[in-house]
C-alpha cells in the first residue's frame, strides 16, 4: 500500500493541493523565477504587496512583513525592537530560532521556567525596571505538542505593562475555529502584540515566513531588521502557492476543522495501546519512549510496515526524554490512522516498549 508519512508539518496537506500548485505555476509564469535582489531594491512586486496584506487580514493585524523564513523573522525582529533598555522574558523551551534571535538583541535577558506562570510573575515583577519588557513565547511547541497558556500570560503582560510575542509555526492554519493560531483558540487575539510564523508548514509547505503586528513596528522592521534587507525576496512560485493557501482557509473553515477530530482519533488510540503521547489537542502527538536507541529502532521498523516516523534524542530534546515524533495532517484518512497505530502497537511490543 505504499509509505504514509506521519512526520512532515503539512498540517493541512496543501502542499499538494492541486489549486495551491496551480497557484505556484502561474506565478512562476507571469513573475518569473526570482528576483535577484532584496526588497528595497528591485525585488517587490505587486505580489509581494498582496500577500502580506492578505496576511495581516488573516490575523486581524495592521500590517505584515515577508522573510526567507520565519528563522529569519525570528532573527530579525529582537535586535530591531529592543536595546540595551528593554527586557525580553522567554520561555526555556522556545523554538532555537527565538533563542538565537533574542542571542542577538541587547536587551536584558530572562528565562522563564517552561509555562510556569509563577515563575514568569516573578521574572517581570525583576524586569519592572527596564524600560519595555516583552514576553517571548511559542504558541505550541514543537517537540512536546503542548500549548502556551496565552490567557494568563496576557493577563500577567496587562498586569506587568509588557507585550506579549508568540511564534506560531506550528499552529498557525489550523488551530483555533478559522485556522488562526492559538490566539484566536485561547481568545486573545487583540492582546498579543507580535506574531512571527511561516509559510513552509500548512500554508503551502514551500518557504517563507513573516510578522504581522502593529503598523509603526512593521514599518520599523523594514528599516532595521538585517534578515529583510541582506536577503533575496520570496520567489513568485512560493508567494503564489502561499497566497492560495490564505484564499482557501479565509473562504472555508472546513480544512482547519478536519484536524481535530483526527487528532483526538490517534491519540486516544495510542493512548488505549498503552502508550504515553505527550501534549495535548495538537497534531503534534510525541510517543514518549526515553531511550534513543528505542526510537530509533522503533522509527526503523515502522517504516519497513509503510510508516515514515523519526526518533528524536538528545541535543534535540533533552537526555531521557527520546520520543517518535508523529504528526497528523488533514489528509490522513481514517485507515491511515488506524494502520499506524497498530504499526505502533506491533513494533511496541516487539521491542519490549508495551
Amino acid at each position: 500500500a505504499g509509505i504514509i508519512n506521519f512526520c512532515a508539518n503539512n498540517y493541512l496537506g496543501l502542499s499538494s493541493h492541486p489549486e495551491v500548485i496551480r497557484a505556484a505555476v502561474e506565478a512562476l509564469e507571469k513573475f518569473g523565477a526570482g528576483l535577484s535582489s532584496v526588497r528595497f531594491i528591485c525585488g517587490t512586486q505587486s505580489i509581494h504587496k498582496d500577500l502580506e496584506e492578505k496576511i495581516a487580514r488573516f490575523h486581524q493585524r495592521e500590517d505584515a512583513i515577508l522573510y526567507a523564513s520565519c528563522f529569519d523573522a525570528n532573527a530579525g525582529i529582537f535586535e530591531a525592537l529592543l536595546t540595551p533598555e528593554d527586557a525580553v522574558l522567554s520561555d526555556e523551551l522556545n523554538h532555537a530560532s527565538i533563542i538565537d534571535g533574542i542571542r542577538l538583541c541587547k536587551a536584558n535577558k530572562y528565562r522563564y521556567k517552561h509555562m510556569d506562570m509563577q515563575d514568569l510573575e516573578a521574572k517581570l515583577q525583576e524586569a519592572q525596571k527596564h524600560r519595555l519588557r516583552l514576553v517571548a513565547t511559542d504558541g505550541a511547541f514543537s517537540m512536546d505538542g503542548d500549548i502556551a497558556p496565552l490567557r494568563e500570560i496576557c493577563q500577567l503582560a496587562q498586569k506587568y505593562d509588557a507585550l506579549v510575542f508568540i511564534d506560531e509555526c506550528h499552529a498557525t492554519g489550523f488551530l483555533g475555529p478559522n485556522g488562526r493560531g492559538t490566539d484566536e483558540l485561547l481568545g486573545v487575539m487583540d492582546k498579543v502584540t507580535i506574531i512571527n510564523s511561516t509559510l513552509g508548514k500548512a500554508l503551502g509547505g514551500a518557504a517563507g515566513g513573516y510578522t504581522t503586528g502593529p503598523k509603526p513596528l512593521i514599518d520599523l522592521l523594514r528599516q532595521r531588521s538585517r534578515p529583510y534587507l541582506f536577503s533575496n525576496s520570496l520567489p513568485p512560485a512560493v508567494v503564489g502557492c502561499a497566497s492560495k493557501a490564505l484564499d482557501l482557509l479565509m473562504e472555508s473553515n472546513a480544512i482547519a476543522q478536519s484536524m481535530a477530530a483526527k487528532t483526538q482519533r490517534f491519540r486516544s488510540k495510542m493512548t488505549a495501546a498503552g502508550f504515553t503521547i505527550s501534549g495535548k489537542d495538537h497534531p503534534i502527538c510525541p510517543v514518549m519512549l526515553g531511550d534513543a536507541r528505542l526510537a530509533s529502532v522503533m522509527a526503523e521498523d515502522m517504516l519497513n510496515r509503510g510508516i515514515y516516523v523519526i526518533g528524536f534524542s538528545y541535543p534535540v530534546v533533552p537526555k531521557g526524554k527520546a520520543r517518535i515524533r508523529v504528526q497528523i495532517s488533514a489528509v490522513h484518512s481514517d485507515e491511515d490512522i488506524d494502520r499506524c497505530v497498530e504499526a505502533f502497537t506491533e513494533v511496541g511490543r516487539k521491542h519490549g516498549a508495551l
